[in-house]
């Protein structure tokens, strides 16, 4: 695959299938951009579970800390890398070990190696690189467009009062339409 771009129906495809994601440098604090990342997917229905072995046993937005994917005892469905580039091949060994494997891997803006993409997919797994599933969640839902960036998809829903707009993924765009993975999503 071209990890220098990717569809939006692979993007929304992952994203509508994915349940379970494994933050690995999930940050409690509150100024890091993981925290930002991590908070919104929770709140978008997502099962969050952050990785960080100094913050272990902690709790970030009620959710236990753990040291190590190893550590998780329930099935993950995607891998999310906070971490830099040169940790990839190693969270990548450690994401093939765990049973049932993930099915995603995906390294958030700036992170990029190659050589554990190439082990991630020849094991069978998607692979998603240098792109964030929260930026990528806002701009397919359009969430995004409220915030003033152009994402060339027109919605004439208003914004509800008191809060942030919130849109889903299953929905027809010019841009990507409907996938095959978001009508399975919506019919289980």
């Amino acid at each position: 695959m071209n990890h220098d771009s990717y569809p939006d129906s692979y993007i929304r495809g992952i994203l509508n299938t994915v349940k379970t994601i494994a933050m690995v440098g999930a940050s409690e604090k509150e100024n890091r951009p993981s925290y930002f990342a991590f908070k919104y997917l929770l709140e978008r229905g997502y099962h969050m579970i952050p990785v960080n072995p100094g913050h272990a046993g902690h709790q970030m937005l009620g959710q236990t800390i753990y040291a190590r994917l190893a550590d998780i005892l329930e099935p993950v469905d995607m891998v999310d890398i906070f971490r830099g580039s040169q940790y990839a091949p190693a969270i990548m060994q450690e994401t093939l070990a765990l049973k049932p494997r993930p099915s995603v891997i995906w390294m958030q803006l700036g992170v990029r190696n190659d050589e554990a993409a190439a082990l991630a997919e020849a094991n069978g797994l998607k692979v998603v690189m240098n792109r964030c599933p929260k930026i990528e969640y806002g701009r397919l839902s359009s969430e995004i467009a409220w915030m003033g960036v152009n994402t060339r998809t027109l919605s004439s829903k208003k914004a509800t009062v008191g809060g942030v707009q919130r849109m889903t993924l299953d929905r027809t765009t010019g841009q990507g339409g409907r996938t095959a993975a978001a009508d399975r999503a919506q019919r289980d």
